[in-house]
């Protein structure tokens, strides 16, 4: 991929917690225009935390987050706004309403968003699902489709507003593997078709090295990053103990439940 080093993202010397609790510490890192950037580390170091940072859930500690050189906490709330229109953001659940069909789940923010009559709505719909291989399934209900189907449901909601950022939470849990590479190749493909920029938040190794280009390690225990890079090249040329074992799973990487 041809990248123009423009960094969309900055995260600047980002303090993380909870009240008197610190999640992650001193985090500085980019990502770049048209990167997929892996935020990896083992369950309860701290990813999901940082992304409900990046996405604006939760103000952190200290320290910026900025898109395109405007720092996100420093903006009033009409241009905190501004910047999350910019967001697709796919749940580890998924979380589509239940109560509504596949295709008035995606229909959803365009009614809530824009101007479009109902037909154009319509015909968004049925564009964003064939781009996700769901094409047809408009009147299905998400209890009526398949785990990996539903997950295709809740990114072409992601994609429905074209946003230039794309969070993926987790997008391999509770697949089986054969569905997790197909969800991976959707991935590259999103990126390469609409030409946006994507996070994704994972410990899965097959998903880290099938589509990561850039990435930032978090460690639970020093609670800090302590790498970035291509994860290739961190599996390559990385000293520290704790990022070889991670990408190797060595004996002693404990993967540890929430």
């Amino acid at each position: 991929m041809d990248s123009s080093m423009q960094a969309v993202i900055e995260v600047r010397d980002l303090d993380l917690g909870y009240k008197d609790y610190d999640v992650m510490r001193n985090l500085s890192f980019s990502v770049n225009k048209g990167d997929i950037f892996i935020v990896m580390g083992v369950n309860g170091c701290g990813k999901s935390t940082l992304l409900k940072s990046l996405i604006g859930l939760k103000e952190p500690v200290k320290g910026k987050v900025l898109y395109s050189g405007k720092s996100f906490w420093d903006e009033d709330e009409i241009g905190q706004h501004n910047i999350m229109r910019r967001f697709g953001v796919l749940y580890q659940g998924g979380a589509l309403w239940s109560s509504l069909t596949v295709g008035e789940n995606v229909a959803l923010p365009l009614q809530l968003y824009t101007k479009l009559s109902s037909q154009q709505i319509q015909e968004v719909v049925a564009l964003k699902l064939s781009l996700v291989g769901l094409e047809g399934y408009e009147d299905f209900f998400p209890s009526g489709i398949s785990g990996g189907m539903r997950k295709r449901a809740s990114l072409a909601r992601a994609i429905a507003l074209d946003p230039d950022i794309i969070f993926f939470d987790e997008p391999s849990s509770g697949l089986d593997p054969i569905n997790a590479r197909k969800l991976d190749d959707l991935i590259l493909e999103l990126r390469d078709g609409l030409g946006a920029t994507v996070v994704v938040i994972t410990h899965e190794l097959a998903s880290i090295f099938a589509v990561g280009n850039n990435s930032v390690f978090l460690d639970a225990e020093s609670k800090t990053m302590i790498a970035t890079g291509d994860p290739k090249v961190l599996l390559a040329n990385s000293k520290d103990p704790r990022v070889i074992q991670f990408l190797t799973r060595g004996p002693d990487c404990k993967e540890s439940k929430q």
